[in-house]
């Protein structure tokens, strides 16, 4: 299947951004010997953003390119239903 952008990439994109700032945070708490408290909350909140970004982009994948090529294309639909089982491991 093509590559295509949906409207939920920029939140996508914005989610990881977020994430990666909690990362280098994370880090830099680490180094600077803060406690296993703190770290383990930040390292709650990369996590969750990263499984929220996730789950949006298979969400919208299924939704939108899987239910489109089985609506549209009666043998891409086969192949929708098959990408939809590999896809559906990574929820």
């Amino acid at each position: 299947m093509a590559h295509v952008v949906h409207e939920t990439h920029p939140e996508i994109v914005n989610r990881l951004k977020r994430a990666e700032g909690h990362l280098r945070k994370t880090i830099a708490m680490i180094e600077a010997g803060r406690t296993c408290l703190d770290l383990a909350q930040q390292l709650h909140a990369i996590e969750k953003a990263v499984a929220a970004a996730k789950k949006t982009l298979i969400h919208d994948h299924i939704d939108h390119c899987l239910a489109h090529a089985a609506e549209n294309d009666p043998k891409g639909a086969a192949k929708a239903i098959d990408e939809l089982k590999t896809i559906t491991k990574y929820l």
